[in-house]
């Protein structure tokens, strides 16, 4: 395993690890060949003493191979890694679950606020249950978000989760996931949205479905006290 990489905490993230880990091994072998091969020329045609240099012309057609043969090859792989991968874009991007929980995240300069519909399953009615910061959700489940922007754009980022969308003012953007661990994990907005970009900071919160149910209760009790 590589370890740059964030830890993997939901049903998707190994996929498009997966797709991370392909594509470095490609770049990987061809950095190592190309490099061999300087190394490798550098050593075979180095000056030696009582060896002159000789001059060579250039050969149209041997150059032409390598330059093809490259071509075809990289062809290959693009078409290789755009298999895997639309299949993963369709999974993270296009084909939404109905969503176990619905959440709107509202991104604004520079804070992250997180509504809940009430009892009514309405959001922007009296009883939504609104949070700063902390996105809370329980394990296991879909969950449904709704992303929109009060002011300027604004890009969702949850390196754990490996989700990333851009939000854009006055429109509403879908995305979802299935986190697999319970825990505390990064909330970042990846789009320079002014002088306070680097504070707008949140956190995901992943609790057991009881611990969840707890928390959703006793938070709406205070905010209707």
């Amino acid at each position: 395993m590589l370890k740059n990489l964030p830890q993997s905490v939901s049903t998707f993230s190994g996929d498009i690890d997966g797709i991370l880990y392909f594509i470095y091994a490609i770049v990987g072998f061809f950095f190592v060949a190309t490099e061999g091969y300087i190394v490798y020329s550098l050593v075979r045609y180095r000056r030696k003493d009582g060896v002159k240099a000789r001059y060579e012309t250039g050969e149209t057609w041997r150059e032409m191979r390598w330059i093809i043969g490259i071509v075809i090859v990289v062809t290959v792989l693009d078409f290789v890694i755009d298999s895997k991968g639309a299949g993963v874009w369709a999974k993270v991007k296009e084909n939404f679950p109905e969503g176990d929980v619905r959440i709107k995240v509202v991104a604004q300069q520079f804070s992250w606020t997180f509504v809940y519909p009430g009892a009514d399953g309405q959001f922007d009615t009296r009883d939504d249950l609104t949070v700063p910061r902390v996105l809370h959700v329980p394990i296991h489940s879909k969950i449904r978000l709704i992303l929109t922007s009060k002011d300027v754009i604004h890009s969702f980022f949850l390196p754990e989760v490996r989700l990333k969308q851009d939000i854009l003012p006055g429109r509403q953007i879908n995305a979802w996931f299935e986190a697999t661990r319970t825990g505390t994990f990064n909330l970042f907005c990846s789009e320079l949205c002014g002088l306070g970009h680097t504070k707008m900071l949140g956190s995901l919160e992943v609790q057991e479905p009881a611990d969840y149910e707890r928390w959703l209760a006793e938070t709406t009790k205070e905010q209707l006290e």
